[in-house]
């Protein structure tokens, strides 16, 4: 299939509504795509009746207003496009500009944080115009999916998609004041644009399904390494397997049918893991189109006898999954506000920029890492295979250069060259280097033209991160636009202001191996936060910097920072809950049964080896047996141990104090358990062992 033939064939897109709706009608959508404001109701009835009959035509059955609530996932009711029939009994399709603009899902039916009590339900979800409607098709049949936010009878957010649309709009205001000063008076919006590099592991279906850690967490709970891991590194962009490489073909034609520009599929460094990456769009459009990734990347698995797990660390002992986030800046009229240019010395407009970026992520370095905290991600984060919990920038050498110089002599007098490469092969065609390096080790890295956030897991929502980040930026962009606008000198001041920035934040500056522990140590020389746990970053979330920055731009509310700090307690101790429990039961019910029969086994070896020969030696099997033994004892007592954690908390009260317990107490006992089952798994008779290993899942799939 060519990709011409379906790519947006499912999207509701402009080119569709230009051919589908009144010229008057569609050029006032698009006004209100680009510049704000309400369509009229007239207006919306002609779109939904447009946007139903291009979704029947294409097999759809029933609409669904699709979003985003705290729950990391996308939540979506399908309704049928069935009106009452007519006198003749005859079937009425109908939808109406009401159901398009908004619906009223039971908002106590999903994490609101303290928001709403249980008793009152009412919430509603609002269009998003500016994301494009789309069909998907599933078994249950092909649905409309409207993009919507949701927001409670009182107006506070319960999603994820409301804040990060606030914070694109304090954004661009903040943006546009910035190119007004250096004459820009043609731009209209500056939009932010990622794009999401999606990590994943793929495994079979059938040995899946004898995992319930798996199933019930997304991860192994035990599991001793294989013999072989990634210490070749030949899977990094190795050939694809067929069975996964079947998958991927499928799963892009899904993708490319919802208007997703997925580019990249290659084999990552662990063994079984796999990545897809697409063209950059704009954040709220990303936001999307990452969840639905995610979403359509499980869906086509299965339909291939497959697994795929979103988990950041499903397995010990090889590296985890994260989610690069590739974000930059651009006008409306196509300017990328992080392009430096041939020489950036001379760009004053892109140093501010940048002087401003760094500054933000210097002042707000906890807010970043706060929202990248999820669960998976604490087994993830400071591993040697993602960057620290520490929030630094890589920048290159030579703008890391001009960092020096400016900081050093107020201005940069020139930058460092960037040059060519020459293979020695007189039939290859010379190299020309990029401006930088790459620093696959920093959290916050420059790449050319963007910055790459690598701390985001693989599993969570990428509007959480973006949210934060349009909206520290926007701040530091409001400040030097505060100082700027009262100047009567703009370059001389902006130069000024670029060296102040610089001078006072460039500490967050590192070029170096963020996996060393030379780096932990000198980040706290430096003075900057080090967050190595969800539970200890949760707190920046609700401080009064955080209060007061969020509330300047009308992103949250103080009451919208408290209930999701409460959500972030709630969800990190009920997911470990759920693993502690399924630890015991997989433990209880089929780890010890099993070492037992192994016992058992070994003491029959023994018995029936020396009542038929008494002069052969048993020492072996001896041996075995009382190594066997002690460790299921350790596991036993751990296992008791675990049980009475869990016990514990769930007799206490207070969100933060129930996660607390689970880091400091009930995570220690979940690993002092598995440390001697996954020793046993190395000991035990594998036609014994009661579930597929590490080799089994990662190796044949």
């Amino acid at each position: 299939m060519k990709i011409s033939d379906c790519f947006g064939d499912n999207v509701f897109s402009k080119s569709v509504m230009q051919t589908r709706l009144p010229r008057e009608v569609y050029d006032e959508v698009c006004a209100v795509m680009e510049h704000g404001g309400q369509i009229s109701t007239q207006s919306a009835d002609v779109v939904a009746k447009a946007m139903m009959e291009w979704a029947v035509e294409k097999g759809a059955t029933h609409y669904t207003h699709w979003f985003m609530p705290l729950t990391g996932v996308t939540a979506e009711k399908h309704d049928s496009f069935l009106s009452k029939p007519d006198e003749q009994g005859k079937v009425i399709l109908r939808l109406t500009g009401k159901q398009l603009i908004m619906g009223e899902p039971d908002a106590s039916s999903f994490p609101t944080g303290g928001l709403r009590a249980t008793h009152y339900a009412r919430g509603y979800t609002a269009w998003d115009i500016t994301s494009p409607a789309f069909v998907k098709e599933m078994a249950c049949g092909t649905i409309l999916c409207i993009p919507t936010v949701f927001i409670s009878y009182t107006g506070e957010a319960l999603d994820n998609k409301t804040p990060l649309l606030r914070s694109m709009e304090a954004l661009s205001q903040q943006a546009i004041r910035i190119l007004r000063l250096f004459g820009d008076q043609n731009a209209k919006k500056v939009i932010p644009s990622v794009g999401a590099e999606q990590e994943y592991f793929i495994v079979d279906r059938e040995k899946y399904l004898k995992r319930r850690d798996l199933i019930y967490t997304g991860r192994t709970l035990f599991g001793a390494p294989a013999p072989k891991g990634q210490e070749l590194e030949d899977q990094y962009f190795g050939v694809i397997r067929e069975r996964v490489g079947e998958f991927m073909a499928d799963l892009n034609v899904e993708l490319w049918k919802m208007g997703i520009p997925a580019t990249t599929q290659h084999n990552e460094v662990a063994p079984a893991q796999h990545e897809s990456a697409p063209i950059y769009t704009a954040c709220n459009v990303a936001v999307d189109h990452n969840q639905l990734t995610m979403e359509t990347m499980k869906r086509v698995a299965n339909r291939h006898g497959l697994v795929c797990l979103l988990h950041e660390k499903p397995f010990a002992g090889v590296n985890g999954s994260g989610k690069h986030n590739n974000w930059s800046i651009s006008t409306d009229t196509g300017e990328n506000l992080l392009d430096p240019g041939n020489t950036p010395s001379d760009n004053l407009q892109f140093l501010l920029v940048l002087s401003c970026i760094i500054k933000a992520v210097d002042r707000h370095a906890d807010l970043l890492r706060m929202s990248t905290a999820c669960v998976g991600n604490d087994q993830r984060l400071g591993a040697d295979e993602a960057p620290p919990a520490i929030v630094s920038i890589f920048l290159g050498s030579q703008l890391e250069d001009l960092v020096e110089q400016i900081v050093k002599n107020g201005t940069a007098a020139d930058c460092l060259s960037v040059g060519q490469l020459d293979t020695g092969v007189s039939t290859l065609p010379l190299i020309h280097k990029d401006a930088a390096d790459r620093n696959r080790t920093s959290p916050f890295a420059f790449t050319g033209n963007k910055f790459e956030f690598r701390m985001v897991g693989s599993s969570d929502c990428i509007a959480n991160s973006n949210t934060v980040l349009n909206t520290i930026v926007a701040e530091a962009f409001s400040e030097a636009a505060d100082v700027l606008e009262q100047s009567g000198d703009i370059p001389r001041d902006a130069i000024g202001l670029v060296a102040e920035n610089l001078r006072k934040h460039s500490r967050v500056i590192f070029n170096g191996n963020g996996y060393s522990e030379e780096w932990i140590q000198e980040a706290a020389r430096r003075g900057l936060p080090n967050l190595p746990s969800m539970v200890s970053a949760i707190p920046t979330l609700t401080t009064e910097k955080a209060i007061e920055l969020f509330g300047k731009f009308g992103v949250f509310t103080a009451a919208e920072l408290e209930s999701r700090s409460e959500i972030m307690y709630e969800t990190f101790a009920k997911v470990t809950f759920i693993e502690a429990r399924t630890m015991v039961h997989m433990a209880a019910k089929h780890y010890i049964p099993a070492i037992v029969r192994y016992c058992t086994r070994l003491g029959d070896s023994v018995c029936k080896v020396r009542t038929a020969c008494p002069q052969a030696s048993v020492t072996v099997q001896e041996k075995l047996l009382l190594q066997t033994s002690a460790l299921l004892t350790e596991a036993s007592a751990a296992l008791e141990a675990l049980r009475e954690a869990i016990d514990r908390g769930n007799s206490m009260e207070g969100v933060k104090e129930v996660a607390n317990h689970c880091h400091d107490t009930v995570v220690p006992a979940m690993k002092a358990l598995r440390d001697p089952i996954d020793r046993l798994e190395m000991i035990v008779d594998k036609d014994l062992w009661p579930v597929p290993t590490y080799g089994d899942l990662v190796f044949e799939v």
